[in-house]
């Protein structure tokens, strides 16, 4: 009887029932790492196009997360099962050692990037259609993987910037925005009629139906914010629905300028002038007191 028959006979009962454990093992790992994995999920809370992308993204990382997991659990039921067959696994779980290491050495970048990727994703630190600040890159993010994240700026120009380089995040589109609305009025304007006038103009905003739907909260006059020989400057503080606080702005801003003309208040005609290659003295006799 030929030596290879003889081996395969003298594969026994127990060898068999320690394959079959290694299968059955192998397969409740699996079992356990989806029902992990689909706790990474995060169900859309309704229509919205953000919480749905939410889902998908998430989704996504579930099932990256479950790919990689299963290999590895198959991977190393089949290394240990090959030792039931008395074949040596010891010059390949070498090579798998040498080829994961010259892995981890050339790709560390694209690693790093999807490490961070995975967490951006896993935190909800922002999706697909949040404005967002990234060092100095503003914009709507457009495309988001594991490996990168795509902005669309200000220019309309497509920022790429990879995960890895990302390290501090502002998200513009998180509950609420707020900006402040600065009113510069000439010294001699009175300040008690002019925030009078300015509350007007805040509480005609507020109480505007087409604007209701924008405002978070105020606006709301603050009070004088600084003052000096050649202005008077008032502060008012808006907080709106995200991301409309620059729209909100610039409607309180006319209705402020047509109520300060109404109450013939008069605003701050002074233009601020700053020369370079001259001396801080030579600045200030530069400077004019007003300016048409």
């Amino acid at each position: 009887m030929p030596s290879s028959f003889n081996h395969w006979v003298d594969l026994t009962v127990p060898n068999a029932l320690r394959l079959l454990g290694i299968l059955i093992i192998a397969l409740a790992l699996n079992r356990l790492l989806r029902a992990v994995t689909k706790l990474i999920i995060k169900p859309a809370t309704g229509q919205a196009r953000q919480s749905q992308l939410r889902e998908q993204q998430t989704r996504t990382l579930a099932g990256i997360v479950y790919s990689a997991g299963s290999k590895v659990v198959w991977a190393i039921a089949i290394l240990t099962a090959l030792n039931e067959f008395r074949i040596n696994i010891l010059p390949a779980v070498t090579f798998a050692g040498l080829a994961s290491l010259a892995l981890g050495f050339g790709a560390q970048t694209l690693v790093r990037d999807v490490i961070t990727g995975f967490y951006i994703v896993l935190e909800d630190q922002f999706v697909v259609g949040d404005t967002v600040q990234i060092s100095d890159y503003v914009g709507r993010v457009e495309h988001l993987t594991l490996r990168r994240t795509v902005l669309r700026d200000a220019r309309g120009a497509l920022v790429t910037i990879a995960n890895g380089e990302i390290r501090t995040v502002s998200n513009l589109s998180r509950d609420w925005s707020q900006t402040f609305v600065d009113v510069s009025l000439a010294p001699e304007s009175p300040i008690d009629k002019t925030m009078q006038a300015l509350e007007t103009a805040a509480a005609a905003l507020r109480g505007d139906p087409s604007w209701s739907q924008a405002l978070v909260d105020g606006p709301r006059v603050l009070g004088l914010q600084d003052f000096d020989r050649t202005a008077s400057k008032i502060r008012l503080q808006v907080r709106t629905a995200p991301t409309r606080q620059d729209e909100v702005a610039r409607e309180l801003r006319r209705r402020i300028q047509t109520e300060l003309l109404k109450q013939g208040i008069t605003v701050s005609s002074v233009q601020r002038i700053e020369l370079t290659g001259v001396s801080h003295s030579s600045q200030e006799a530069a400077q004019p007191d007003s300016a048409n």
